[in-house]
């Protein structure tokens, strides 16, 4: 059975408490419009996921000590400018059912407020000489960015194939959870052959994290994300890809064809949806979510036994596993 959040996070209860008021304080500033807007940002977080692996990582391969606040921080800073910065790209006027920043203040502000997070994470970790920390995160940036665009620049074609596929779920979602890891580990003064696993971990983590929201796409009941949103945005996911490439030339042209021109028709959607149940895509991105996680898993298993330890396998069940 798999455990609640709460639980899992025991081990770091305490820390995470202390890490929240660090945050808050990080991002105080004396402009009155920003400051009220990074009240709001605070107010409406979500599960806080990632500053939870920061902090497993840590004590999983050493100790929790005051650079690991930090390197939490550096991370909710720089994902949170990226969901900022997400809602903008995108025109999306709701971040987990609470009006996005762009809706309430517009585009511009939206994007300044972006880059003050983005800058607040950068100089937090430099005032500290954190430069290891800095380093691994501003790779994720640039992998985030360039996945990013790869998708758009991919989306247009409608013809992905399942590496470039791949490539673009590792650089978008999978880098921040890696770097997570390896930020965790690093601020726990863990050997570079450590560090450089726990990014691996962390990787296959991100991956199986967004196979499963992938998945979230074709599910029966509105959980989640609404079903079927990913085809209304002309999104290629793994169960869609996989379908596409074993169909005919005609049927290819034909699902194609409704995505590119008639996703905002529920019933043609409809078909899309079982045109991918009905080829096997499902069955086919839950194997290869399941073989992320036991990649995870195989690195997870060198790390001594520990509470922190036992979390973290508990986080990647969680992760596969939920609901939402």
């Amino acid at each position: 059975m798999t455990r609640t959040l709460e639980s899992i996070k025991a081990p770091v209860a305490k820390e995470m408490e202390e890490f929240e008021q660090k945050f808050r304080a990080s991002m105080k500033t004396r402009v009155l419009l920003l400051d009220k807007i990074m009240s709001y940002i605070v107010k409406r977080k979500g599960k806080q996921m990632r500053p939870i692996f920061v902090f497993l990582s840590a004590g999983a391969t050493g100790t929790i000590n005051e650079s690991t606040y930090r390197g939490a921080s550096l991370i909710e800073l720089v994902h949170t400018a990226s969901l900022v910065h997400d809602d903008v790209v995108d025109n999306s006027n709701y971040r987990r059912s609470f009006f996005s920043v762009n809706a309430l203040w517009k585009n511009k502000i939206a994007v300044l407020v972006g880059d003050f997070l983005l800058t607040r994470g950068l100089f937090l970790a430099l005032e500290h000489k954190d430069y290891e920390l800095l380093g691994i995160c501003t790779e994720a940036v640039k992998e985030m960015s360039e996945g990013e665009l790869l998708q758009m620049e991919k989306a247009r074609q409608l013809d992905i194939i399942e590496d470039i596929y791949y490539e673009i779920i590792r650089q978008k979602t999978a880098s921040l959870i890696a770097s997570c890891c390896a930020i965790g580990a690093s601020s726990s003064n863990a050997s570079p052959e450590w560090i450089a696993k726990m990014k691996k971990f962390g990787e296959c983590v991100g991956m199986a994290f967004q196979i499963k929201d992938d998945l979230f796409d074709y599910g029966d009941d509105e959980i989640g994300k609404p079903v079927g949103i990913d085809i209304k945005e002309k999104k290629m996911t793994l169960p869609l890809i996989y379908s596409l490439s074993k169909a005919s030339w005609l049927e290819k042209r034909k699902i194609i064809g409704i995505v590119k021109n008639n996703s905002e028709d529920a019933n043609k959607i409809k078909h899309v949806i079982d045109f991918v149940k009905k080829s096997g895509g499902i069955d086919y991105a839950n194997q290869k979510m399941t073989e992320y996680y036991k990649q995870a898993m195989t690195i997870l298993d060198e790390l001594p036994s520990s509470e922190y330890k036992t979390s973290l396998s508990d986080l990647v069940q969680f992760t596969i596993e939920r609901k939402n």
